[in-house]
């Protein structure tokens, strides 16, 4: 009886103390907005660890060059690009400078924007850009400031200055080849910023990919399953409120009312970190807005059955043709 006793009194005492942080993160985040913003990036989760992010060979990434390249003072980004897969042998042994003329060659180019946690060298990211590569493309990915190797503070702001720089530098290499841009998951909120903003200085891109999307940060961490507080009291207030006084809005929703070109929407309807019904709902918000009218706009859902989840739609074997099918037509084009 009495190591019964003793064992439900340490129970017990496990049970108020596990009770009382789960009561105390709530205030813990409300008094410190910076803890809300650091779980929204994840910038401080590098996987995989200890690979070297200048050498993308490393990764089996045989054609890529590694750059940095400098948005603003004080901040310094590492970039990749992998040229098409046509191009392998020419890129074996070449330098920064071949690698920039080789965007001037008659490829599309692809800028892709990552999602949150992990770094450019993650592994299914790793495997997009093999895929794309093996379709023609060439692939332009970076680490946003605070991520990787690259040097600066993360924000909202920060990152979509980032992006915009990237594409600039694109552009100005590229001539008159196609620059689409692929947003995953975060990233898609960091692709409908910039594109909105390309979109206002009358220079926007070919096309823009969204993969996993949501309509707002708000909604996707109200919806976001590994959310254990999403049913305490003041919710909102709690955890919510500051994300957004941390500056962090990701709107989604609002930036699609604002863009001019064709759309793609790809999302697993298995996806257990941004729900599926969100890139539907983002995707019939964008079908209905005026400034898609004389553009197309898809969307291609991937089924439970498939397993992709949240980042396995480039294992997908319909993929080259969806894009194919897409990328191909002509960009003016209504399709509802």
């Amino acid at each position: 009886l009495y190591r019964r006793y003793r064992l439900w009194s340490r129970l017990r005492k496990l049970i108020i103390w596990l009770l009382g942080v789960y009561i105390a993160i709530p205030f813990l985040v409300k008094l410190c907005p910076a803890i809300q913003a650091k779980l929204v990036f994840l910038n401080f989760v590098r996987v995989p660890y200890f690979i070297d992010l200048k050498r993308p060979q490393d990764q089996g990434l045989n054609h890529t060059c590694n750059y940095y390249l400098q948005p603003e003072e004080d901040v310094t980004i590492g970039v990749w690009h992998t040229v098409p897969a046509a191009l392998w042998k020419n890129a074996q042994g070449k330098d920064q400078l071949w690698f920039e003329d080789a965007l001037g060659s008659s490829h599309p180019v692809i800028l892709y924007l990552h999602g949150n946690a992990g770094t450019r060298g993650g592994d299914h990211r790793v495997e997009l850009y093999k895929v794309l590569s093996s379709l023609g493309y060439h692939v332009v990915t970076f680490d946003y400031r605070g991520w990787g190797d690259s040097i600066g503070s993360p924000s909202e702001r920060g990152m979509t200055y980032d992006s915009l720089h990237v594409f600039d530098w694109i552009k100005a290499r590229s001539g008159d080849n196609p620059v689409y841009i692929w947003g995953h998951s975060l990233g898609t909120g960091v692709a409908t910023n910039l594109v909105r903003r390309l979109c206002e200085r009358e220079t926007p891109p070919d096309a823009l990919i969204l993969e996993s999307p949501f309509t707002n940060i708000r909604e996707e961490a109200r919806s976001h399953p590994f959310s254990i507080y999403r049913y305490f009291p003041g919710f909102d207030w709690f955890f919510l409120d500051p994300i957004t006084t941390s500056g962090i809005k990701f709107a989604n929703d609002e930036n699609v009312k604002y863009i001019s070109c064709s759309l793609l929407i790809l999302h697993a309807e298995d996806d257990p970190v941004v729900p599926f019904h969100l890139g539907k709902k983002l995707y019939n918000i964008a079908a209905m807005s005026r400034s898609f009218r004389d553009y197309k706009v898809q969307f291609v859902p991937f089924h439970t059955d498939l397993g992709y989840r949240h980042k396995y739609i480039y294992r997908s074997p319909e993929l080259p043709r969806i894009l194919q099918e897409f990328l191909g037509k002509s960009e003016h084009e209504y399709h509802h």
